[in-house]
């Protein structure tokens, strides 16, 4: 893409031929676009205004936000889901630190983005001579992310993308900041030499294979297993390798356990499917195979009551990092490579007669699975008004078992922690929800980028709490007319509705909100379906019907506020007070 300029007539009169230019906005859009990055998500402001326009005008897919954190986190799941650095752009300082929350947490999730942010002019800035919006974005960016880069050149634009692009999908993915000087986007340059300094990046995640003795290390330890489990993380679903999974996992006949975001690789109903007997198979395995799953707080690093006896267990760890092994516990066999080629390797090395486990070992594990099932079976089936937790989410279990192909976006503290444990997946990259960090305010930014990238129905089960971290983005949801359905699991505060101001005083107490609010109201005002539902039988037809039209839809659906625990699953992070004051 270039800008023609006609240029003068000279001193002789004659008028000079139009030379072909180019400017920094255009080599940005071209860069882009030449890798097959073709939305963005932001919000527009000085300095980078007319670069939305441009990049519109040249067929890219702008969508603007009204928060740059929620632009973010749809930039980071777009990532998730494709493969691509999801693309977010902010206005300087202050947009740039909304959209930093959002960078962070990409890179803890390992989510390829980039967040591109214009920023002050480098000797006005380094002289701290009070320009607009003046901050030294890259220093502060480099902490939060994976790579931070500024470009100052138009003629550098194209490396510059190309960096930031390996760097986000390559090794273990993660988030890149590129910073770009307002003055950057008006230089002109030759358009000839401007194309030639577009660069089309070649293998920017190339196969990382695991050495030969790492992998028979590997099917030593398994083979030797009496009570093996596999555990599936996030990292797995992110690598696209499904059939290269379900053929370890059934060759193996070995039970496993997925993360949050990795239900669905194989079906949540799957015989070899130890979900609903977590706690036996956590503490009762000898081998555990963790694959694309970190033993970080969310598995209690490896260690602790939930992992029986100390020393009990030996691991098999598949990471891309190799720093990631041995960050809690020892790791007997590591595996250190892409999640596709190691899964190769494995398979390549288990025989046609490849050992099952022992009988008693999947009895056990089969037993304590049905037991819990069963145990939870009347809760969900339950008709209870106002609805609880399991109530709700029984409707919602049976949605989704009739619609597999519905993305799923979920946060909260009760809403997620219940949420993931009753409502089965049956396809891969259909859950989407707060990931490493369990960071409230994913929601919208998540639903937004699921619509866009897969054109599927989204279904955004939101707690009261969570769902006003971003719950502005409604607006965004209507205006851009995406199908998604939120339903809100109103129980009139943070965690319960029923906490009381310990003074005796009108103020409400901390964690309550407005009693009996209708959310569904929200949506309404700009143009959308609000429904408030206080039945089972009325939260199925609503969400049904939405999921029908394919209209953006908000359901408030009302919850017993005296339902939910304390931090969800996650209480005993809280700390207590042991000081009495009288």
């Amino acid at each position: 893409m270039s800008a023609n300029i006609k240029v003068d007539e000279n001193d002789s009169g004659e008028t000079e031929p139009v030379q072909n230019l180019t400017d920094g906005f255009h080599l940005l859009i071209d860069a882009l676009k030449a890798n097959d990055l073709n939305t963005i998500y932001g919000v527009p402001g000085i300095p980078i205004t007319d670069f939305g326009r441009l990049a519109q005008a040249s067929g890219m897919r702008v969508l603007s936000f009204r928060h740059e954190q929620h632009a973010g986190n749809a930039a980071a799941i777009a990532g998730y889901l494709t493969q691509k650095p999801g693309l977010c752009l902010t206005v300087s300082a202050p947009g740039f630190l909304n959209g930093l929350t959002a960078l962070a947490n990409a890179t803890t999730n390992c989510f390829p983005m980039i967040l591109i942010s214009g920023s002050s002019e480098r000797e006005i800035v380094d002289l701290q001579q009070g320009d607009y919006e003046e901050m030294d974005q890259l220093a502060i960016a480099k902490p939060m992310c994976k790579a931070a880069y500024r470009v100052l050149h138009a003629e550098d634009i194209g490396i510059a993308v190309a960096r930031a692009i390996r760097s986000a999908v390559s090794g273990r993915p993660g988030g890149v900041y590129l910073d770009l000087p307002a003055k950057l986007f008006g230089q002109v340059i030759d358009a000839d030499t401007g194309a030639m300094s577009i660069v089309k990046v070649i293998d920017p995640a190339p196969a990382q294979w695991p050495g030969q003795d790492a992998v028979e290390r590997a099917l030593s330890v398994i083979k030797s297993a009496k009570k093996p489990l596999i555990i599936l993380g996030k990292g797995a679903a992110y690598a696209q390798a499904d059939e290269a999974i379900r053929h370890f996992v059934e060759t193996s006949g070995i039970p496993y356990l997925p993360m949050s975001m990795a239900k669905g690789l194989l079906p949540d109903t799957h015989p070899q499917s130890a979900g609903a007997a977590r706690s036996l198979a956590l503490k009762e395995s000898d081998v555990v195979i963790m694959v694309g799953a970190r033993l970080n707080w969310l598995l209690s690093h490896g260690k602790g009551k939930s992992w029986g006896e100390p020393g009990s267990k030996r691991f098999v760890q598949i990471d891309i990092e190799p720093r990631e092994m041995d960050s809690n516990v020892e790791i007997a066999a590591p595996l250190v490579g892409d999640i596709a080629s190691v899964m190769s390797s494995l398979a390549a090395g288990m025989t046609s007669n490849w050992p099952k486990p022992p009988a008693e070992w999947l009895n056990a594990i089969n037993e304590k699975r049905d037991a819990n099932l069963a145990r939870m079976a009347p809760k969900l089936d339950g008709n209870e008004v106002p609805m609880n937790f399991h109530t709700a989410l029984g409707a919602l279990k049976n949605i989704i078992k009739e619609r597999p192909e519905t993305m799923l976006v979920n946060e909260g503290a009760n809403t997620l922690d219940f949420a993931r444990s009753i409502i089965d997946m049956y396809q891969p990259r259909k859950r989407l929800d707060v990931g490493t960090w369990g960071v409230m305010g994913i929601g919208m930014g998540a639903a937004i980028a699921a619509a866009v990238e897969t054109g599927l129905p989204v279904l955004a089960v939101e707690g009261d709490s969570a769902f006003g971290f971003s719950g502005m983005e409604v607006e965004t949801i209507c205006r851009y007319q995406l199908p998604v359905c939120i339903v809100i699991f109103n129980n009139n505060g943070i965690y319960r509705g029923t906490d009381v101001n310990p003074t005796g005083g009108a103020e409400a107490a901390p964690t309550v909100f407005v009693k009996n609010a209708r959310y569904d109201k929200m949506m309404e005002a700009f143009g959308g379906i609000g429904i408030s539902a206080e039945t089972r039988d009325e939260l199925t037809k609503a969400v049904n019907d939405a999921l029908d039209s394919g209209k953006p839809t908000l359901i408030n659906a009302v919850i017993d506020e005296n339902a939910g625990t304390e931090s969800g699953r996650i209480g005993n992070l809280n700390p207590q007070s042991v000081v009495s004051k009288k």
